[in-house]
């Protein structure tokens, strides 16, 4: 009886109350211990214990319930190329690989998030509904991208050359191989399909394979990537700056960026937007899904008289419209894209605060001498070679196209890095490698109204599947269109996410709470 017939019957027995499967399972799974693969040593393995259709279960950034069962998986963590590195500190690539008893023959990487440093459970979850990868019986790995980290932005890392070039771009190459050739050595034959999802630093991370290493990965899922976090940083630096100047002044003369909105200003705001553009949908459902025709201007709200709680004053006005606009240098050149007008950045409560609540810079920001000089900031970031090794802005990907597919998607509340930036990154992306319409061959992009840093916001649907619309794409040749998302702000309500150039329209009949009911426009 071959190893695949084995297997079968083993886990038919656990599934009927059987006792030796799992003692199957255990033995093949305690074996991997012994896997000898260059430069990788196993710390641990671990059969792990099915899971029924809705279980609960960490995803890392959120707490989800399954929709299908989760099978029984070997669990192998280890390290990749152990070392000492810069005062005696302990590195190397630590990863934990999950092995799912009914494996499909795909591969998925997960991304990473923040600065990295620790190994997350390998499920799969970005962009994955409520059924992760691991679920549907992808093969998958996590990793800490080359070190260990204090916290999510602990920068310390830095200082090591090596640790330094894994988190930027070499662990994400290195970790693909090993995982493909342990995946290998488990089941008893290569790796059909590769996939890859991340959000933040993960779409960094899938930019990165799809630019550095363009024949590694079948299918990428980009989500609100990290993608130059010297000029994302810059803006918020400088949108601070814009709502300090303008805030009232404590007794030192300084302003508090978060208190130049109170919260009926907040509100006002979002009712006045919602007002220009919400029902550009024909919903009229306090969702804008197509961002690029919303052409708001705060404008209307200025005060013709004192300060009441239905305007806003001129200071108001002009600071919201310049700060939003994003940084230019002493020339009028644009150094970081505009942030758009949607109804999260009013938004007070969850994993990040709306603009409008005075933003929150992740990492330590290089402060200005005197004055704010976005110009000399900038050229500051630009002169800084080694950091921008982690900047993802390789358009050329006529390698990727010839035979992969890529999903981009952006919170339009996104906080921290404007959706727009992506965006403009795309559409540039698409020029150098055969124009627009050629790029839909092998590209989507999709906007995700109100939706914040990769999950949260009032009214955000952001649960959506990625991952089904991908495989289907790579290994069935059928293209994503609209994608059907839910959200825990809005209880009962799915939309479809429509790619670009498309936004999601009410077809004017049946109930606007159901997805069927929309369509996908130009």
């Amino acid at each position: 009886m071959n190893k695949a017939m084995s297997r079968f019957f083993a886990l038919t027995l656990w599934f009927t109350g059987g006792t030796s499967v799992a003692s199957s399972a255990v033995a093949d799974c305690a074996r991997m211990m012994d896997a000898q693969v260059t430069g990788v040593t196993i710390r641990k393995t671990e059969q792990m214990p099915a899971l029924p259709a809705g279980s609960p279960i960490n995803s890392g950034p959120a707490v989800m319930k399954l929709e299908s069962a989760m099978p029984s998986y070997c669990r192998v963590d280890g390290i990749v190329d152990p070392r000492k590195g810069l005062n005696g500190v302990a590195y190397g690539i630590g990863f934990a690989l999950a092995l799912p008893e009914n494996w499909n023959g795909r591969f998925l990487l997960q991304g990473g998030g923040g600065l990295n440093g620790s190994v997350g459970m390998p499920l799969g979850a970005q962009a994955a509904g409520n059924t992760p990868a691991l679920a549907r019986g992808y093969a998958v790995i996590s990793m800490d991208s080359g070190h260990q980290g204090k916290g999510s932005f602990d920068a310390g890392f830095m200082e090591d050359q090596k640790a330094a070039l894994d988190f930027y771009f070499l662990a994400v190459g290195r970790i693909t191989g090993v995982a493909k050739e342990l995946i290998a050595r488990y089941y008893g034959k290569p790796v059909e399909h590769s996939y890859f999802s991340g959000c933040s630093t993960g779409g960094r991370e899938g930019m990165i394979l799809s630019q550095r290493y363009p024949e590694l990965f079948d299918g990428i899922i980009v989500g609100n990537p990290a993608m130059r976090t010297g000029h994302s940083n810059l803006a918020l630096a400088y949108i601070g700056t814009v709502f300090s100047d303008a805030a009232p002044k404590d007794a030192s003369g300084k302003g508090d960026p978060a208190k130049l909105f109170s919260d009926v200003d907040r509100e006002l705001i979002r009712a006045s937007l919602l007002k220009a553009c919400d029902t550009m949908d024909a919903a009229g459902d306090g969702m804008i899904f197509n961002p690029l025709a919303c052409s708001y201007d705060p404008a209307v709200l200025t005060c013709q008289g004192e300060k009441t709680g239905r305007c806003l004053t001129a200071q108001q006005v002009g600071a919201l419209k310049t700060a939003l606009a994003g940084p230019k240098d002493s020339f009028g050149n644009e150094i970081y894209v505009p942030f758009p007008y949607d109804v999260g950045i009013a938004d007070t409560e969850g994993f990040l605060p709306g603009l409008l609540a005075g933003p929150r810079i992740p990492v330590a920001q290089p402060g200005s001498e005197g004055k704010f000089d976005a110009g000399r900031l900038a050229a500051r970031i630009d002169r800084d070679e080694s950091s921008r090794l982690g900047d993802s802005l390789w358009t050329n990907l006529t390698t990727f196209a010839s035979h992969g597919k890529i999903i981009f998607y952006h919170g339009v509340s996104d906080p921290w890095f404007s959706p727009l930036d992506t965006f403009t990154y795309y559409k540039k992306m698409a020029a150098e490698t055969g124009g627009e319409q050629k790029a839909l061959e092998w590209s989507r992009f999709y906007f995700v109204p109100g939706m914040a840093h990769c999950r949260g916001g009032s009214a955000a649907l952001d649960s959506f599947d990625m991952l089904g619309p991908i495989t289907d794409w790579v290994e069935k040749g059928v293209a994503p269109e609209g994608v059907i998302a839910a959200g825990r702000s809005l209880p009962g309500r799915t939309r479809p996410l429509c790619p670009y150039p498309t936004h999601t329209k009410y077809k004017g009949q049946g109930d606007p709470q159901k997805a069927e009911n929309f369509e996908c426009k130009p």
